[in-house]
């Protein structure tokens, strides 16, 4: 149980060190920004699509009142008026205007994703038709997805089941919950379907729950400091409200970030404690495992290395994979493999390290035993490396300083002679 509880944290510390590393918080202040640019090009798309359709008439404001009620901190009546005000405006707007409006509804989706592909590791974004279907089915069918679905939520709170006086014991309990349950299936839905790449459904509903109440516990505290700290309206006035709206799509943003680093790494938590390892004994074992399927006429799969004792996540398999194919020693084959292209008897572990991208590794980060027939004669010689070393550069700073000081003109060839 002890250790059950020591993985755990260390694996919400690397998780936390990840996010860090990640930039999340610069990526959410980025984010913040396109927002603020952005909500009110998706509102009056929004609106427009459901105006469009004669059962979904009215139901836009309903669901506007029903976010900025449940999503919104105290401040969000304020921020409602605003932005309805500048939604009717924009309704107005030439077709110059609806398609700049468009436009900037793209960036906001282009920004989230990109966001989300540099968590994931993904090098490659959606480009030309992909991208523009993905974002054009989330401008489109998106609104409507979300009118038929309030539409349904509003019908079966009206039944008498529900609401009435005959209503079932604790259904009146069960519709609090729904804006936690809204929050949980939109915040899964984009961890599912945003990242350019696959990404398992239980994973992204365990991040769309940590994101769902994350998200809850964010709203009620950031209410309560504006209930018993108002002490911000006598620093902006009634431009309070514009500092306090940015503030919370900055922290709902870093939250959305949180779970999508949570989603990621759920897929090699099993595994982070590879991590340890330094990765030019991973680079080195998956050569082994090439070296070996080689000699069988086999090729090299993600799958295949894993089985082989070396569980690496994604994206330090590409990682990986673009050294090795940087240096010419493999390449791709049919099927989405790879294999060795280039004989190791002419290329030395000396080339390998002087080309590598990582450090060699210390004594202290070499683990004490490890499944591989290299690894004994790989450890000793960088045992007699680091003691040689000391050897040669064992002197103190200041002794290398003066004993090789520059002397007179000649400078260091003087003072060698």
């Amino acid at each position: 149980m002890r250790q059950g509880v020591a993985d755990v944290v260390e694996f919400w510390r690397f998780l936390l060190q990840r996010f860090i590393d990640d930039r999340a918080p610069n990526s959410a202040a980025a984010l913040t920004y396109t927002t603020l640019f952005a909500v009110v090009p998706m509102m009056t798309v929004t609106f427009a699509m459901l105006s469009a359709i004669p059962v979904f008439q009215g139901v836009g404001e309903q669901i506007q009142r029903f976010i900025f009620h449940n999503f919104l901190p105290a401040s969000g009546e304020t921020v409602q008026e605003y932005l309805t005000s500048f939604t009717l405006q924009a309704r107005q707007l030439t077709w110059l205007g609806v398609i700049f409006l468009a436009v900037t509804a793209f960036t906001m989706l282009v920004t989230v994703e990109k966001a989300f592909n540099t968590i994931w590791r993904v090098r490659q974004p959606r480009r030309g038709v992909s991208s523009f279907l993905l974002y054009w089915a989330i401008l489109s069918l998106g609104p409507l997805l979300l009118g038929a679905g309030f539409a349904v939520s509003t019908y079966i709170t009206s039944l008498s089941l529900i609401s009435g006086p005959d209503a079932v014991i604790g259904a009146k309990t069960l519709l609090r919950f729904a804006p936690l349950l809204s929050s949980v299936a939109a915040f899964t839905l984009i961890y599912a379907t945003v990242p350019n790449t696959r990404v398992p459904f239980k994973h992204a509903l365990v991040g769309g729950v940590l994101a769902a109440v994350l998200f809850e516990l964010a709203k009620m505290l950031f209410g309560l400091y504006v209930r018993l700290f108002p002490g911000y309206q006598l620093i902006y006035g009634a431009f309070a409200t514009v500092p306090l709206f940015l503030l919370w799509i900055y922290l709902s943003w870093l939250i959305v970030l949180l779970g999508a680093e949570l989603v990621c790494n759920l897929s090699s938590s099993r595994h982070w404690r590879r991590r340890a390892v330094p990765r030019l004994l991973v680079v080195l074992g998956i050569l082994r495992v090439f070296h070996d399927s080689q000699l069988r006429g086999e090729v090299v799969s993600h799958r295949h290395v894993q089985s082989q004792g070396w569980l690496l996540p994604e994206d330090e398999w590409d990682e990986i994979l673009g050294f090795l194919e940087g240096e010419q020693l493999i390449c791709r084959a049919s099927g989405g493999a790879w294999v060795l292209c280039r004989d190791l008897a002419h290329y030395s572990l000396a080339q390998l390290l002087s080309r590598s991208p990582w450090p060699l590794p210390r004594l202290a980060q070499l683990p004490r035993a490890l499944d591989e027939s290299w690894y004994p004669g790989l450890r000793l010689a960088l045992e007699r490396f680091y003691q040689h070393q000391q050897a040669l550069f064992g002197a103190s700073l200041a002794q290398w300083l003066q004993s090789h000081a520059p002397e007179g003109p000649g400078g260091i060839a003087e003072a060698d002679k």
